[in-house]
Protein backbone atom coordinates (compact mmCIF):
# COMPACT_ATOMS: atom_id res chain seq x y z
CA UNK A 1 0.00 0.00 0.00
CA UNK A 2 3.31 2.11 0.36
CA UNK A 3 3.78 2.14 -3.36
CA UNK A 4 1.10 4.68 -4.62
CA UNK A 5 1.05 5.76 -8.28
CA UNK A 6 -1.00 7.58 -10.33
CA UNK A 7 -1.51 6.91 -14.20
CA UNK A 8 -4.01 8.95 -16.80
CA UNK A 9 -6.31 6.68 -18.76
CA UNK A 10 -7.34 9.28 -20.88
CA UNK A 11 -6.38 11.34 -24.27
CA UNK A 12 -4.01 14.21 -22.71
CA UNK A 13 -6.03 16.49 -25.41
CA UNK A 14 -9.20 15.98 -22.88
CA UNK A 15 -9.48 18.95 -21.14
CA UNK A 16 -7.91 18.76 -17.30
CA UNK A 17 -10.93 19.02 -15.64
CA UNK A 18 -12.38 15.84 -17.85
CA UNK A 19 -9.25 13.49 -17.15
CA UNK A 20 -9.46 10.33 -15.44
CA UNK A 21 -6.54 9.52 -13.01
CA UNK A 22 -6.57 5.95 -11.16
CA UNK A 23 -4.49 6.20 -8.00
CA UNK A 24 -3.05 2.11 -7.62
CA UNK A 25 -2.33 1.02 -4.16
CA UNK A 26 0.29 -1.63 -5.63
CA UNK A 27 -2.00 -4.44 -4.67
CA UNK A 28 -2.36 -7.43 -6.61
CA UNK A 29 -6.24 -7.34 -6.59
CA UNK A 30 -6.48 -3.86 -8.26
CA UNK A 31 -5.95 -5.33 -12.11
CA UNK A 32 -7.16 -8.80 -10.97
CA UNK A 33 -10.71 -7.52 -9.94
CA UNK A 34 -10.52 -3.93 -11.76
CA UNK A 35 -10.39 -1.35 -9.47
CA UNK A 36 -8.07 1.44 -8.56
CA UNK A 37 -7.30 2.71 -4.68
CA UNK A 38 -8.51 5.65 -6.22
CA UNK A 39 -9.93 7.69 -9.56
CA UNK A 40 -9.47 11.46 -10.01
CA UNK A 41 -11.83 13.28 -12.35
CA UNK A 42 -11.34 17.43 -12.26
CA UNK A 43 -11.77 17.81 -8.74
CA UNK A 44 -13.32 15.06 -7.63
CA UNK A 45 -11.32 11.79 -5.89
CA UNK A 46 -13.39 8.67 -5.17
CA UNK A 47 -11.40 6.45 -2.98
CA UNK A 48 -12.44 2.89 -2.92
CA UNK A 49 -13.21 0.64 -0.21
CA UNK A 50 -10.39 0.67 2.16
CA UNK A 51 -9.03 -1.91 4.89
CA UNK A 52 -6.09 -1.96 7.26
CA UNK A 53 -4.19 -4.37 5.28
CA UNK A 54 -0.41 -4.54 3.86
CA UNK A 55 0.63 -5.85 0.17
CA UNK A 56 -3.46 -7.68 0.39
CA UNK A 57 -3.44 -8.69 3.69
CA UNK A 58 -5.13 -8.11 6.50
CA UNK A 59 -3.42 -6.33 9.48
CA UNK A 60 -3.24 -9.33 11.89
CA UNK A 61 -4.29 -9.00 15.96
CA UNK A 62 -5.81 -5.55 15.20
CA UNK A 63 -9.28 -4.14 17.12
CA UNK A 64 -11.50 -2.21 15.09
CA UNK A 65 -10.52 1.07 16.73
CA UNK A 66 -7.39 -0.09 15.31
CA UNK A 67 -8.26 -1.12 12.02
CA UNK A 68 -10.36 2.22 11.27
CA UNK A 69 -7.55 4.05 12.27
CA UNK A 70 -4.67 2.08 9.92
CA UNK A 71 -7.35 2.36 7.20
CA UNK A 72 -7.50 5.89 7.21
CA UNK A 73 -4.16 6.48 6.96
CA UNK A 74 -4.00 4.05 3.71
CA UNK A 75 -7.14 6.64 2.83
CA UNK A 76 -5.10 9.46 3.44
CA UNK A 77 -2.24 8.73 1.32
CA UNK A 78 -4.34 7.66 -1.58
CA UNK A 79 -6.02 11.28 -0.98
CA UNK A 80 -2.46 13.13 -1.53
CA UNK A 81 -1.36 11.33 -4.15
CA UNK A 82 -4.67 12.32 -5.72
CA UNK A 83 -3.59 15.86 -4.69
CA UNK A 84 -6.30 16.30 -2.01
CA UNK A 85 -5.80 16.01 1.55
CA UNK A 86 -8.88 15.14 4.46
CA UNK A 87 -10.58 18.53 4.09
CA UNK A 88 -11.06 18.14 0.97
CA UNK A 89 -13.31 14.97 1.90
CA UNK A 90 -16.96 15.53 1.73
CA UNK A 91 -18.42 11.90 2.32
CA UNK A 92 -17.22 8.62 3.59
CA UNK A 93 -18.94 5.79 4.19
CA UNK A 94 -17.85 2.93 6.90
CA UNK A 95 -19.02 -1.16 6.97
CA UNK A 96 -18.87 -2.07 10.13
CA UNK A 97 -18.65 -6.06 11.31
CA UNK A 98 -20.33 -6.48 14.11
CA UNK A 99 -21.58 -2.85 14.58
CA UNK A 100 -23.10 -3.60 18.20
CA UNK A 101 -19.66 -3.93 19.46
CA UNK A 102 -17.11 -2.00 16.46
CA UNK A 103 -19.23 1.21 15.24
CA UNK A 104 -18.23 3.23 18.41
CA UNK A 105 -14.04 2.10 18.55
CA UNK A 106 -14.92 3.10 14.06
CA UNK A 107 -16.76 6.12 14.82
CA UNK A 108 -13.97 7.46 17.56
CA UNK A 109 -11.69 6.97 14.94
CA UNK A 110 -12.95 8.35 12.11
CA UNK A 111 -13.52 11.11 14.40
CA UNK A 112 -9.38 11.68 14.96
CA UNK A 113 -9.30 12.73 10.99
CA UNK A 114 -12.87 13.94 10.08
CA UNK A 115 -14.09 15.65 13.62
CA UNK A 116 -12.83 18.99 12.10
CA UNK A 117 -13.90 18.61 8.10
CA UNK A 118 -17.26 16.64 9.26
CA UNK A 119 -18.35 15.29 6.14
CA UNK A 120 -21.95 13.43 5.04
CA UNK A 121 -21.35 9.78 6.81
CA UNK A 122 -22.73 6.88 6.90
CA UNK A 123 -21.81 3.60 9.55
CA UNK A 124 -23.61 0.57 7.95
CA UNK A 125 -23.42 -2.80 9.87
CA UNK A 126 -22.46 -5.51 7.81
CA UNK A 127 -22.22 -9.60 8.01
CA UNK A 128 -18.83 -9.78 6.79
CA UNK A 129 -15.88 -8.47 4.74
CA UNK A 130 -13.42 -10.03 2.68
CA UNK A 131 -11.76 -11.38 4.82
CA UNK A 132 -12.81 -12.37 8.48
CA UNK A 133 -9.81 -10.70 9.87
CA UNK A 134 -11.33 -7.68 8.62
CA UNK A 135 -13.82 -5.85 10.67
CA UNK A 136 -13.90 -2.39 9.13
CA UNK A 137 -13.37 -0.92 5.38
CA UNK A 138 -13.77 2.62 4.62
CA UNK A 139 -14.81 4.74 1.54
CA UNK A 140 -14.13 8.22 1.20
CA UNK A 141 -14.81 10.67 -1.83
CA UNK A 142 -13.73 14.50 -2.26
CA UNK A 143 -14.04 17.34 -3.83
CA UNK A 144 -10.42 19.52 -4.45
CA UNK A 145 -11.27 23.40 -4.50
CA UNK A 146 -9.74 24.84 -7.77
CA UNK A 147 -6.90 26.76 -5.51
CA UNK A 148 -5.91 23.48 -3.95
Amino acid sequence: MDGLAAASVDAPTRPAAQRRRNISGGSEWEPRVGYSRAVRVGAHVLVSGTTASSEGAPLAGLGAEAQARATLQIILRALAAAGARAEHVVRTRMFVVDIAANGAAVGLAHGEIFGAVRPAASMLGVAALIDPLMLVEIEADAIVPDEA
